[in-house]
């Protein structure tokens, strides 16, 4: 582990630093390894028009996404049991979205797994989370209010005795925790739809979660955080517009998932809502119009998710990304404000 344990600090950042150079020096090696092999991204027919030019763009950044998360951290962390289940959870499901880009890629169509195939993956991987987070990390099975309150999740929990240890099961606080993962991790999947959203909201969420992780005292999540964030700067260089690599399945899933993760392993499961609050708005506009279709056969946006509709009211791809990132930056100082307000 490099670093100072008189500046604590000093490691986040470097991590931010670190990642982000590994990351902006490999992505246009793997960009070429993409373009060579012909693997690139399957744009949906019933999106924006404007968008089929991107047909064939490179995908699975988040590849290298991963690959320069995984080198800050390896250098800067150290592997506590919090940090190890944090990048676990991360890895596993941006390998659940790796097999949907190789799915989509090799049969040519925007859609790769089907949503119960993701379901599952997300509940097995949401599931063992959970259990090791409470059972090896200590996590209490309850939900933190702004204001000091909590509800106990852990009222309804089953012990299994077995020969070498004693595992708890705590069946509301598992069905909360994959609600919150699989949501986290489909919302920014729905959020990946323009140049450079997706990759500059997580970027703000997650340079925010480094602060709420380091005051929480847990330093290895604070770099692992502060990596991320610095992952998602070196993608950035090659994802603005025009993009020349998309972060894929492999980086959007995983991205979710880390900020579950961190959200459950910081005792911020509520806050970091309000925090990834521009990734919520998109997956509810989805919801909602897909529920205003099915009971009235209206439509409340012109596309969804949210930001295609600013798209269709005339409105460029930069400026919708822009103006998303200073509401996600909105979104995450009130959740960090709030954080304080945490029982």
């Amino acid at each position: 582990m490099i670093g100072n344990p008189a500046y604590p600090t000093y490691q986040v950042f470097l991590a931010v630093g670190v990642a982000a150079l590994v990351t902006g020096l490999l992505m246009p090696l793997f960009i070429r390894l993409m373009r060579h092999e012909g693997v690139g991204q399957q744009i949906r027919a019933d999106g924006p028009q404007r968008h089929l030019v991107k047909q064939g763009t490179p995908t699975m950044g988040g590849l290298i996404i991963l690959a320069g998360v995984l080198v800050s951290v390896a250098l800067l962390g150290e592997w506590t049991p919090g940090l190890i289940l944090a990048v676990g959870a991360t890895l596993v499901t941006g390998s659940l979205g790796l097999l949907d880009d190789i799915e989509s890629v090799a049969h040519k169509r925007s859609l790769g797994l089907t949503p119960s195939q993701k379901m599952i993956g997300l509940i097995l991987i949401s599931v063992v989370f959970c259990l090791v987070a409470v059972n090896v990390c200590g996590v209490s099975p309850e939900v933190r209010l702004p204001g000091g309150f909590a509800i106990d999740l852990g009222v309804l929990t089953t012990t299994i005795v077995t020969p070498d240890a004693a595992v708890s099961v705590p069946w509301l606080y598992l069905v909360f925790v994959f609600l919150l993962m699989a949501g986290l991790s489909n919302a920014v999947n729905l959020t990946d739809g323009l140049d450079g959203l997706a990759g500059g909201c997580s970027m703000v969420v997650m340079g925010v979660m480094a602060m709420v992780a380091f005051l929480y005292g847990e330093l290895d999540l604070a770099v692992f955080a502060g990596a991320i964030a610095g992952a998602c700067v070196g993608f950035l260089w090659h994802n603005c517009y025009p993009a020349s690599i998309f972060m894929g399945d492999t980086g959007s899933l995983a991205l979710g998932a880390a900020l579950a993760s961190l959200a459950v392993l910081t005792k911020t499961e509520v806050t970091s809502l309000i925090m990834g609050g521009l990734f919520v708005c998109e997956a509810l506009s989805v919801m909602i119009q897909v529920t205003s279709f099915k009971l009235t056969g209206r439509r409340v946006f012109l596309m969804t998710p949210i930001h295609h509709h600013f798209e269709q009211m005339g409105w460029a791809e930069n400026k919708v990304v822009v103006r998303f990132w200073i509401v996600s930056a909105a979104f995450a100082a009130l959740g960090f404000a709030l954080y304080f307000q945490l029982g």
